[in-house]
């Protein structure tokens, strides 16, 4: 699954890759400025112990006079410094205990020379009789720096994760008016389009802010006239289209059958479909208000009690919707009870018209709170199951109707938090239709 992009994981990534970069560089930059220092260093050392051994060993041969090679023993299992006196032809006089028997390579003048593994530097007497060179081993040297280096580097294990943390605290702190406005904006739809609060907001993303609530109030101002036009034109309509329905009614009833009074029933059906779909727009219109929600709990079994009596007081759907609910199921919900009401019409209309008239809507509550409603039918493929929620869109079907039941239903059931799912072919059966409405409790 593909992370979403996050400002805060590419500021830390950033910030920690540059620190640790700076940081090898640094160690770099100082490596080469302790390199130089430790040969300085060295190279001090070097000098002064070869002339002061030469001075110490000329004062004690003038006294004893030696013959042969000598040997100073030292109690160092390892020297870092080695030395070597040699006489005007080269030969070997004196050498420490750790010294090679042979020569240095290095010539017997006064200075530093390098070979491949050592740094020698020769001091001579004032005649010019006895050289002392004093050898340092470049692995020593290089053993130095890289220990230093070492030490540089091993503050890198527990600088990175606690820079990552630091920083991650640091860039939590900074972002937090970013994360506020962010779920500001994200609470926004058409039931909550409050102004967003700016004035503790940064002054460089208060622009933001302002810039959405200028937003805001446009569709504010759009989906109120659309609401007002919608609600007073179905309302408005109500009227006229009762009338006409009446008079239609009366005058197909004076004439004698024919092709008129044909005509005047189709006239009649055509009113009535005005009339529902007058009605749908009321409701449509109520739903986009945000009417679902409710400060008070309500049990809204009682609710669905009363619509299904409703369907069999009239003659027309006596019969034709079977309640079926658990021993003891309740439905207590913090949602209001006329748009709980809408949503339940609905969906059981939903079902007579498009179900199968042969077969009663059945209509349940289980103890978990789920309602399901069901009718007959054949089933729905699925890719045409996905898009009846929306306005106006209506399945394969012959029956009357605005394509409006549906997505009125879903949108109320949104706004009380629960979700309005749609099953075809119907739960433990191999056709049908089911609408199934889980409320939060």
């Amino acid at each position: 699954m593909r992370r979403e992009p996050s400002i805060t994981r590419r500021l830390i990534l950033a910030l920690t890759s540059a620190m640790v970069i700076f940081w090898l560089a640094a160690i770099g930059l100082g490596i080469q400025v302790m390199q130089h220092e430790f040969d300085e260093l060295f190279d001090s050392a070097q000098q002064e112990t070869a002339q002061r051994l030469l001075a110490l060993i000329v004062d004690e041969r003038a006294e004893t006079d030696p013959s042969g090679v000598a040997i100073l023993n030292t109690p160092a299992s390892r020297e870092y410094l080695t030395y070597q006196l040699r006489d005007k032809v080269g030969n070997v006089v004196l050498r420490s205990d750790d010294a090679s028997p042979e020569p240095f390579d290095a010539p017997l003048a006064r200075g530093f020379h390098n070979n491949d593994r050592q740094r020698i530097y020769t001091e001579a007497t004032a005649d010019g009789a006895l050289f002392m060179q004093v050898a340092d081993r470049l692995g020593n040297r290089r053993e130095a720096v890289r220990e230093s280096a070492v030490t540089l580097l091993l503050p890198l294990i527990v600088l990175i994760p606690a820079s990552i943390f630091a920083i991650w605290l640091i860039l939590g702190r900074a972002l937090k008016p970013i994360e506020t406005l962010r779920r500001d904006i994200a609470t926004k739809d058409s039931g909550n389009m409050a102004a967003i609060e700016g004035d503790e907001l940064p002054k460089e993303i208060k622009p933001i802010a302002r810039s959405v609530n200028l937003l805001l109030a446009r569709l504010r101002s759009a989906l109120e006239a659309e609401r007002e036009f919608t609600a007073n034109s179905a309302h408005e309509l109500r009227t006229p289209i009762a009338g006409a329905l009446a008079q239609t009614q009366r005058l197909a009833e004076e004439l004698s059958a024919g092709a008129a009074r044909t005509r005047a029933r189709q006239v009649e059906s055509s009113l009535v479909d005005l009339g529902r779909l007058a009605e749908k727009l009321l409701q449509l219109s109520r739903a986009e208000a945000g009417i679902g929600a409710s400060d008070k709990a309500a049990d809204l079994s009682k609710v669905l009690e009363m619509i299904v009596s409703d369907y069999e007081r009239d003659s027309r759907t006596k019969g034709r919707v079977n309640y079926v609910p658990d021993a003891g199921a309740t439905l207590v919900r913090y949602a209001d009870m006329d748009a709980f009401g809408i949503v339940m019409r609905n969906l059981i209309e939903n079902a007579l018209l498009h179900g199968d008239q042969d077969r009663p809507a059945k209509v349940s509550l289980d103890k978990a709170g789920t309602i399901r409603v069901v009718n007959g039918g054949p089933a729905i493929p699925e890719a045409d199951l996905a898009g009846l929620k929306k306005r106006f869109r209506r399945g394969t079907t012959s029956a009357s109707g605005s394509g409006l039941g549906l997505a009125i239903a879903d949108r109320i059931v949104s706004q009380m938090g629960g979700t309005l799912e749609l099953l075809s072919p119907a739960s433990d059966e191999t056709s049908g239709f089911e609408a199934k409405v889980n409320l939060p409790a």
